[in-house]
């Protein structure tokens, strides 16, 4: 056979395959063809990142799980570092800061998380590739799924269900091991003694992952997620986005055997990038709110490129203003880049300081106020303070507390050491005496500190400034 004929039959295949495909709007499931490529590629590459969701609980830090959210106990466990309600603040600037990331992202190259890192669309391609394995293309999907009951339908809607409940049950045990010490998790499971709370979310993770990436699919995208409807003010003419070449693939047309595409454009209206589209949308149309940017049509337009021996890029990551023959605007001359790159800086300034000056125990002094001082019999004087110990580690310490300041200053009350709780405040009061004459104001600076040491022999140390008032001199 020659390559002429050798492609005419290709655009041939092409077109028979294409008579099936058309937009869908929700009224029957989608069966998006799957074709080899760069981008595919890539996006399985970032979509194994999730891997991370189901193997991040099992990584150890000492004795203990090393990323551990325990809500009950008020602790957050990262590594060696344990986060106290009162650090709060911390997770709102991470927060902060993985929102304008999204945005930054967007102003830039459009929904790429949507059609690279996005739960639903990763858990959705899963479920459809197992389905691909077990009922076949879409041709032969979409046959299966019309025809009637039998032993072999059965069975092979059996097994896939099975694999995606599966599927969904190890996502659910997976979200809440990030809440619950996973091997912990897993024996109460297997003894049948997990908590009413726990088994909760496992059930509503697991029936909302099997609803939303086995039956839902691209109609999440459509009707469930806000991103989609706030992504449209994120974008202007500067946003790569994966793009029709209108110039060069208009007026499109197919290609007719044994007749040259004369006055037409390099498209062949084969439709391979709608057959491809998870959510059924046509690039050749613009940009829609369906189109999560997972370019996979580009894989698809290449390949057909590449068989009737065009230039590929018909479709490609490019911008308006280069689409167009404009100029393209460079980064530093984009504002919305430079505010967004300001709040990152920020937010990771911040979460940089408080991971930083984080202490394992924290010392807080509150001074009584009725009365202020009190003159003892030797003339000395004496005031009233309440100390208050947070303990942010995972054992229970033994803290010792000191006071320096004036010469001759005592402090009374903290013979014993204080027994702090782990993730508790523990409170003592305690009263300090200096000698009047040694006092050369009103008030006069004095600096507590707090010491422990925890079981493998680690020193924590703390210190908190106070002030001490005296009679007028």
């Amino acid at each position: 056979m020659s390559d002429k004929q050798n492609q005419e039959k290709v655009i041939s295949d092409l077109y028979a395959e294409a008579e099936q495909w058309h937009i869908n709007t929700g009224e029957e499931t989608i069966h998006a063809k799957r074709v080899p490529g760069r981008w595919r590629t890539l996006k399985w590459l970032l979509a194994s990142s999730w891997l991370l969701f189901f193997l991040g609980p099992y990584l150890r830090w000492g004795d203990r799980q090393a990323v551990l959210f325990d809500i009950p106990n008020r602790q957050f466990h990262l590594f060696g570092a344990t986060i106290l309600p009162q650090d709060l603040w911390m997770l709102s600037l991470l927060l902060l800061f993985f929102a304008i990331l999204l945005a930054v992202a967007t102003a830039i190259a459009g929904r790429i998380y949507c059609g690279f890192f996005c739960f639903q669309t990763v858990w959705t391609d899963l479920y459809t590739w197992i389905e691909e394995r077990l009922e076949g293309p879409p041709q032969k999907r979409r046959k299966l799924q019309q025809a009637p009951w039998d032993a072999t339908k059965i069975r092979t809607k059996v097994i896939k269900h099975s694999l995606w409940l599966l599927i969904a049950l190890l996502t659910g045990i997976s979200f809440v091991a990030w809440f619950v010490d996973a091997f912990t998790l897993w024996g109460s499971l297997f003894s049948l003694t997990v908590g009413t709370t726990a088994l909760f979310f496992i059930a509503l993770f697991t029936v909302g992952t099997y609803l939303l990436a086995g039956f839902m699919r691209e109609q999440a995208c459509f009707w469930l997620c806000p991103y989609a409807r706030i992504q449209g003010v994120m974008l202007d003419k500067s946003t790569t986005l994966p793009t029709y070449d209108f110039h060069r693939g208009e007026p499109r047309g197919r290609m007719l055997k044994g007749k040259p595409q004369e006055g037409k454009g390099d498209c062949v209206d084969c439709n391979q990038c709608v057959a491809v589209c998870p959510t059924g949308v046509d690039i050749r149309q613009g940009q829609q709110e369906g189109c999560i940017m997972c370019a996979l049509c580009i894989d698809a337009c290449d390949a057909v490129m590449e068989k009737v021996h065009l230039p590929k890029g018909l479709i490609r990551f490019e911008s308006l203003d280069q689409l167009e023959g404009r100029e393209e605007r460079p980064m530093h001359r984009r504002p919305r880049v430079w505010i967004y790159s300001a709040i990152l800086a920020i937010s990771l300034l911040g979460i940089g300081y408080g991971l930083s000056t984080l202490d394992a125990i924290e010392v807080k002094v509150l001074h009584n106020r009725t009365p202020l001082f009190v003159p003892l019999s030797d003339g000395s004087i004496r005031n009233g303070y309440t100390i208050k110990i947070l303990n942010k580690v995972s054992e229970d310490l033994e803290t010792t507390l000191t006071v320096s300041g004036p010469p001759g200053i005592e402090l009374s009350g903290a013979e014993e050491p204080i027994h702090a709780q782990n993730g508790q405040v523990s409170s003592r009061a305690v009263f300090v005496t200096i000698p009047r004459e040694a006092l050369t104001g009103e008030s006069t600076p004095i600096h507590f500190q707090a010491e422990a040491i925890r079981e493998e022999g680690t020193l924590l140390v703390s210190q908190r400034s106070s002030i001490f008032f005296g009679p007028p001199r």
